[in-house]
């Protein structure tokens, strides 16, 4: 099967809901074991409803900004499975302000779950990848990490961040068999922007060329592709799924 993931063990954080839950699925669908991690025991939903597919998966209750809580989540990943083959940085929060209001404390919230986060993550896996020679790093950006957002200094600095991080990885860690890259959505049709009204949704549709917001199955796709052995060459990349609105 193409983009099989059959025998991968995929540790997904912000597995919850939206696009963390639908990398859970799409993984679990292809055939990993999916560990799929959010704040208490926020994942059990997902992992029920993989679990009652037949397919495999656990809940992890894990605080992607505690890094006691990131390291136990990895050893007892390591324990159950023996192994962590992919990694998706998912979890990510947003305090819009403008920069010239924005909070110190709405700064370093942001900046803590969205990049710090992933790369204390990313730290905690790369041992036993590099122990099996083998093994990916996938972090989910945003078009906003690349274009900016008005509003959005804190987030767009943090989105900015994981992709200079993720380049950086690919470059120590390729000699081992293991490769890093970045997905950047565009708008998603999520909770949030099913908040958003009509107007504003019709706005924003009509900015992408494809003319309409993109999902979390889209996503998810490209986050398999590049888990799966088809994307063995390629490491250190941007995949941006935008509809176009952003080049």
């Amino acid at each position: 099967m193409a983009g099989s993931l059959e025998g991968r063990v995929a540790l997904v954080t912000g597995a919850s809901r939206g696009i963390g839950r639908a990398i859970a699925r799409s993984f679990a669908e292809r055939g990993a074991t999916v560990v799929a991690a959010a704040r208490s025991d926020n994942a059990r939903a997902v992992v029920d409803e993989l679990v009652a597919a037949g397919q495999r998966a656990l809940a992890a209750s894990m605080d992607v900004t505690d890094a006691t809580s990131v390291t136990n989540t990895v050893a007892d990943t390591l324990d159950r499975f023996g192994r962590i083959d992919v990694l998706v940085n998912n979890a990510g929060i947003t305090r819009d302000q403008l920069a010239l209001r924005m909070k110190r404390d709405d700064w370093d919230a942001v900046l803590s779950t969205n990049l710090t986060a992933a790369f204390t993550c990313a730290q905690a896996v790369l041992k036993p990848m590099i122990k099996q020679r083998s093994g990916r790093i996938i972090n989910i950006t945003s078009v906003v990490g690349q274009a900016g957002n008005a509003g959005q200094a804190n987030y767009a600095a943090s989105k900015a961040g994981l992709i200079g991080f993720v380049k950086s990885v690919a470059l120590e860690v390729a000699s081992r068999g293991i490769t890093a890259n970045v997905v950047a959505p565009g708008l998603i049709e999520t909770e949030m922007t099913r908040a958003m009204t009509t107007e504003s949704h019709d706005e924003w549709a009509s900015r992408i060329p494809l003319r309409r917001l993109g999902t979390p199955a889209d996503v998810a796709s490209a986050v398999c592709f590049l888990a799966s052995d088809e994307a063995s060459y390629i490491t250190g990349q941007v995949l941006a799924v935008n509809g176009g609105m952003y080049t």
